[in-house]
């Protein structure tokens, strides 16, 4: 009984606690394409492609943003 209790808590907790803006992106680091606009990451579930500066993962899906 106090197993499925603690297995119910840590879900809640995950579900309140996980970045909801990028809970189905899988972002890959692909430094072979690092440069001078930053470190390269893909998305495996959209196949977006976003460079940042920081060297990590965007904070943000990018899939459904707007195309300049």
């Amino acid at each position: 009984m106090l197993i499925v209790v603690g297995l119910i808590i840590a879900f809640i907790l995950v579900l309140i606690l996980s970045n909801r803006r990028t809970r189905s992106c899988r972002w890959r680091a692909d430094r072979r394409q690092d440069g001078e606009a930053g470190s390269c990451f893909n998305c495996m579930t959209c196949g977006a492609q976003v460079f940042t500066s920081t060297g990590k993962p965007p904070l943000d899906c990018v899939a459904n943003s707007p195309k300049f």
